[in-house]
């Protein structure tokens, strides 16, 4: 009687430090850069550092409408004095007359001789003079030349993500121009027979493919260059020629579902055919089969090589989970930092909140969860009900994922660690 053979071990699940740590080592910043408008380049990299040619402000500035005055003039028992001029904001001032108040606006140029601005509400006007009822200290209500940016100081450094606030401190130094990392160029696709598009009429077994208007929601967010190839047939040859189109011009493909183990699943295996897998399946619930490597760009076949596909170097690849909260969890995790490292964003760690929850899950898991959750009324954490990582309505309703370590239950009145959607989203 032969002896039954054992089946291959499986390799160990990764942990998701290690997972983000191999996406992170690879994500070499792309080369190319691009001179873009400052009006245009909100969510854009910066390629390199912005340094400022000036000092802003250029002058010692009024940070109140009042009157420039000299403190000297003030520290004997006279408290009116002559208003000798008048300087709105935008027009160079004539030195101040000894003895003169220089009736002043918000943001002007301080007078050469004044050293103090007292505000007009201490203040009370005699005809073509004020009564000073103040007597205030050197450099009182002055902002100081240089106080906001000095010149040659660097205000942007490269691999800084051009926020609102970015761009105009940036046009505050006169910049009209930034130099900027080029969009990643992301191409992706979705697998499984089952996927109907919103509008088409439902199969039986059917169901609207969510992760389509997600990832690519997501993936525009980050200022991405989309190529979209739309629904792959659950079929291995399909699989293939999608992987080996997409490979051509893109910097990543990215695809959901078909990455487990069962044998409708063949993304991976069509990956493995046309170039490697460093990482599958990730110690983590939801979101375990994730994979990460790379597809050969001169690996396309038939009509891709026919278009003039092949070429030299690699598009990498991940395949996130089919499930819809599974892919948009192991999006923020993993593909949103790879992106952003790819621009050539240098600190690409969402921020975490230590904050209480107020709620109690008994039961703990061996793989690190990501929970949705959201901040209740009196600053503590409330759990969405239902964790399944099919139910993306738990998305919606969370402000965030707790992040809750392999083996941990949690208790009420315990801290736990919090990772809002406002750091991952952005």
């Amino acid at each position: 009687m032969s002896t039954p053979i054992a089946p291959a071990a499986r390799a160990p699940l990764v942990s998701t430090a290690e997972a983000l740590a191999t996406l992170l080592a690879a994500a070499t910043p792309l080369a190319a850069r691009e001179t873009v408008s400052t009006l245009d380049a909100l969510g854009r990299v910066l390629a390199a550092d912005v340094v400022s040619t000036l000092d802003v402000p250029a002058r010692h500035t009024s940070a109140m409408d009042g009157y420039a005055v000299r403190v000297a003039d003030l520290s004997h028992d006279e408290r009116r004095l002559r208003v000798s001029q008048r300087i709105p904001a935008g027009h160079a001032p004539e030195p101040l007359e000894p003895g003169t108040a220089a009736r002043i606006f918000t943001g002007a140029w301080v007078p050469q001789g004044a050293d103090a601005v007292v505000m007009q509400e201490q203040t009370e006007t005699a005809g073509d003079a004020v009564n000073v009822l103040h007597t205030p200290k050197a450099g009182e209500w002055i902002t100081a030349q240089g106080a906001d940016i000095r010149r040659g100081a660097v205000i942007l450094p490269a691999g800084t993500r051009l926020t609102p606030q970015a761009l105009g401190l940036a046009a505050s130094i006169g910049c009209a121009q930034l130099e900027v990392s080029r969009r990643v160029k992301v191409a992706v696709f979705f697998t499984g027979d089952e996927l109907t598009m919103p509008g088409e009429s439902l199969a039986p077994g059917g169901i609207y493919n969510s992760n389509r208007f997600t990832l690519r929601g997501l993936l525009e967010r980050l200022g991405c260059e989309v190529t979209d190839y739309g629904i792959v047939p659950d079929r291995l040859d399909a699989t293939r020629e999608a992987l080996a189109v997409a490979a051509r011009g893109h910097d990543l493909i990215l695809t959901s579902g078909g990455v487990s183990v069962g044998e409708e699943d063949h993304v991976k295996p069509a990956v493995e055919s046309l170039g490697r897998l460093a990482l599958w399946q990730i110690a983590m619930k939801p979101g375990k089969p994730l994979a990460f490597g790379a597809v050969r760009r001169d690996a396309a076949t038939g009509e891709a090589r026919a278009a003039g596909a092949a070429g030299e170097g690699e598009a990498f690849f991940i395949g996130l989970p089919g499930n819809p909260v599974s892919s948009f969890v192991t999006f923020l995790l993993f593909v949103r930092p790879f992106l952003l490292r790819l621009a050539g964003v240098r600190d690409v760690a969402p921020r975490a909140l230590s904050l209480r929850a107020d709620f109690t899950q008994a039961k703990a898991d061996r793989r690190n969860e990501f929970l949705r959750a959201r901040v209740n009324a009196a600053g503590g954490l409330d759990l969405f009900p239902n964790q399944s990582s099919a139910v993306l309505t738990s998305t919606v309703w969370g402000d965030g994922l707790i992040d809750n370590p392999p083996n941990q239950a949690i208790n009420a009145g315990e801290t736990v660690r919090f990772l809002p959607f406002s750091e991952l989203l952005g």
